[in-house]
Formats: C-alpha cells, structure tokens, sequence
C-alpha cells in the first residue's frame, strides 16, 4: 500500500478516536478498539489477524502495566489514608518556614506526586494552601501553584504513577531510565513553574480561600501523622531498588561487572513487580497496621484504590492494541521509513502528538497512551537506547501537560478549590501546565544531546 495512503488511514484514524471520545462521548477504552479495528481493516489485515493483534497486544500490555499500576494504587492510597502526604507538607513547612513555604509546597508535591494521583494529592493538601493564605494574607496562588506544579510534574514525569508505567511499556524502555531523567528534568521544571510562576501570577490574581467548600482547614502539625523520615523511606524504596537494577543490568552488559548470584537477586528485587510489593507491604503495615489500622480497614481501602487503577490499565491495555495493530498491519514500518527521511526529531513528534490530543480531547492519561501508540512502531527503526527511549516518554509526558482547559477535569477541580473563574483559571493553572510541557520539551532536547 502506497506511503500516503498508509498516512491517511493513520490520520484519519485519530480523527475519528476524538470524533468517538469528544462528540460520541464513548468510552476511551472502547474507542481505542475501534480505532485499532479501523486501521487493522483499512490496511488489508485479515479480520482473523485484526482479532489475533487485538489479543496479543492487550495481553502484551496488561501483563505489565496491570501488576505495576495495581500495585502503586495500592500503595499510594496506603500513604494517604495513613496521613502520609500530611506529614510531609508539615515537616517541610516547619523547616523551610512561611517565607519559603512555595518551596516547601513545590518540594511536597513532587514527593508526594510519585505515589499518590494528582487530584487526591490536591485535595488532601489544599488545607494546608488555605491556612498559609489566610495567616500571611498572601494570594491562594503564591502557595497552590508550586503545589500545583510538585504534583503535576511527578504525576507525568516519573513512574510509579500510571501515565509514564503505560508510557514506559509500550514504547519499550526500563523504568529505571524514566525514573532517573524525570527527576533530573523534573526538577527544573517544577521550579520554573511552580514558585517562580507562582510569584507572578499571585501578584495579578489576588484570592483568599473561598467560601463554601467541604474541606476543613487546619493548622500544619495538627493531627498525628507518621514521621517524615518513615514516610521518606517508604517513598524511596521503590525508586531504589529499580534504579539499582537499572545500574547493576547496564554494568552487567558492559562488563564492568560480573554476573552471579548477587546480581540475579538485585535483578529480581530490582524488578518493578518486586520492587513494588516490597514497598506496598511496608506502606502497609508501618503506616498502617503498626499504628493502629484495622485489617479490614486496610483491606477495604486496597479495594478502594484499584477502581480508578482499573480504568487506567483497561486504557493502556488498548493503547497497546493499537500499537500491535499498527505494527501487524505493516503501517509502523511504513511511517517509521517516511519519518527517517524527516527532518522532525522523534521527542518534538512524539511531543507534538501528545499536545494534539491533549488539547483536543482534554484527558492526558488519553493523549499519553495515544501518542505512545503512535510513535511506538516509529522509534524502533531508530535503535534508540534506553536513554533514548526514556527522553521520548517524557516527551509524551510533557506534550500530555499542554495547555489543559475546559475539556479537562483538572481545570475545573482546581477552579473550584481555588475558588477561580474560567478566566483565571485560564491565567494560572493553564499558563502553569503550559510552562511545564515546554519546559519538559526543552530539557528533554537538551538531554538528548548527551546520549546522541
């Protein structure tokens, strides 16, 4: 089939995934098998391969992201419902003081973003962001926007949190790399969007805390939490042992190492799955059952995190669907061989792409797994490393942050905890994701000069 019509049938294909999600209102699960469906058939796939691809790729898929995003749920709702995320925003306060507080939130955002969703994230420190506002009669905006920007840069940028997992696995790198350069580019960019923009953008808006929300405020230090350091811990344990494996398998292929019995075991406790449950246990009986938890208390509350984990893997799952279709059908190959010949660099067309469908149809955890799909069968004819690979993910990542508006849920949560217009919302937590997709853009350029 000629190239251009291999282009048509791709783009056309996205075109009516957003038709099916923005007017249709279908699920995005169900339109992401549809799509595949579409260009499966429109390719000449036979129907029986068109089934055969659709198995083999929510299998390929589910196998990974299902365990790994179940697990963090599980364990990021273990450190909320112990007060975990509290304790933290109360340490950092007390040791940064007021004067420095948009540091501490900025810093308390991007710790507790790894484990826990953004919006609980949110909710569950917004007190803190009022009882600020109200003692220092500064604007809302001076402390909830480095909040705002912790949260969101760590929710998109470093895995255990379920958008760079998908990411990560469809495009095909270890999580190790993810985590490592989204914290290495993670940090810069939180800073410039959180307290610097912060600064600024409270000097134009003026807000008080809002009347009228169910929340109760208090004070930092006012409840019994779990202690910093414990929590710390708990937090990092994950992120060390895969950041370990990742170092131990590259000295391995490089033969700076050599393999035996030690480095099967760091491998095997190194391994996401592993690596995860050990964390997940620990959150589980120190911030929980050691401190008076019941276990059906922790029992319910496991089930309770993996209905929204749920959703996220049935997407992921035909993200992936839709990748092994493309890849079946030929259509990859045939895009990836026009891209060779282009000018445009994978991380701007991955990012590109996820900017698209984010400002399209609103939801990134959508626009992550579409663009991952799309680019996936492109970047394998790059031989990229995992390094590489690792930038790309958080080219996705940063491009599924661009310029959320009223077709985003986040827009609205925000606005109305902050007690905003749209117009302001507009100025502030807009501008403020904008900054970090271009940010994220720029820094990951820039680090893909030094493993070119």
């Amino acid at each position: 089939m000629p190239t251009l019509s291999i282009l048509l049938i791709v783009l056309s294909a996205v075109l009516i995934l957003l038709f099916m999600v923005l007017k249709l209102k279908v699920s995005a699960f169900i339109a992401l098998l549809l799509t595949s469906i579409y260009v499966g058939v429109l390719t000449g796939m036979p129907l029986r391969d068109v089934s055969r691809s659709i198995q083999e790729g929510m299998a390929g898929t589910l196998g990974f992201v299902a365990t790994v995003v179940g697990l963090g749920a599980i364990f990021g709702q273990m450190l909320e419902s112990s007060g975990g995320a509290e304790s933290l925003a109360d340490y950092l306060l007390k040791k940064f003081g007021k004067e420095r507080a948009p540091w501490a939130m900025v810093l308390t955002g991007f710790i507790v973003g790894i484990p826990v969703f953004f919006d609980v994230g949110f909710i569950i420190l917004i007190p803190i962001v009022y009882a600020l506002s109200r003692d220092t009669k500064r604007s809302l905006l001076y402390y909830a926007i480095p909040l705002l920007a912790g949260l969101a840069v760590t929710h998109s940028f470093i895995p255990p949190t379920p958008g760079p997992v998908a990411v990560a696995d469809i495009i095909g790198v270890q999580l190790g790399w993810v985590i490592l350069l989204g914290f290495i580019l993670g940090v810069p960019t939180a800073i410039i969007a959180g307290p610097l923009f912060g600064r600024y953008i409270s000097g134009k808006i003026k807000l008080l805390p809002p009347e009228g929300i169910d929340i109760q405020q208090r004070e930092p230090g006012q409840h019994n939490h779990p202690s910093f350091r414990l929590v710390v811990v708990v937090i990092v344990i994950p992120l060390i042992l895969i950041l370990l494996n990742t170092f131990t398998t590259m000295a391995v292929s490089k033969e700076m190492i050599t393999p035996g019995v030690w480095t099967d075991i760091i491998e095997f406790i190194g391994h996401p799955f592993t690596a995860l449950i050990i964390a997940t246990l620990t959150a589980t009986y120190f911030l929980c059952i050691k401190r008076g938890m019941g276990k059906q208390k922790v029992l319910e509350l496991s089930t309770k995190a993996l209905g929204p984990a749920g959703i996220i893997i049935l997407i992921t799952g035909a993200g992936g669907v839709l990748k092994q279709v493309l890849i079946d059908s030929g259509a990859g190959q045939v895009i990836a061989e026009s891209m060779m010949y282009s000018s445009l660099p994978p991380i701007i067309l991955a990012w590109i792409i996820a900017a698209a469908v984010r400002i399209t149809q609103g939801s990134a955890t959508v626009a992550m797994i579409t663009a991952a799909s799309l680019v996936a069968p492109i970047i394998n004819t790059f031989e990229l490393s995992d390094p590489q690979r690792a930038l790309i993910v958080i080219a996705i990542a940063s491009g599924a942050t661009m310029l959320s508006h009223v077709n985003d849920s986040g827009f609205w949560l925000v606005g109305k905890y902050l007690g905003m217009n749209e117009r302001q919302t507009l100025q502030s937590w807009t501008v403020m994701e904008s900054i970090i997709s271009a940010c994220g853009l720029a820094f990951t350029l820039i680090a893909s000069l030094f493993f070119a």
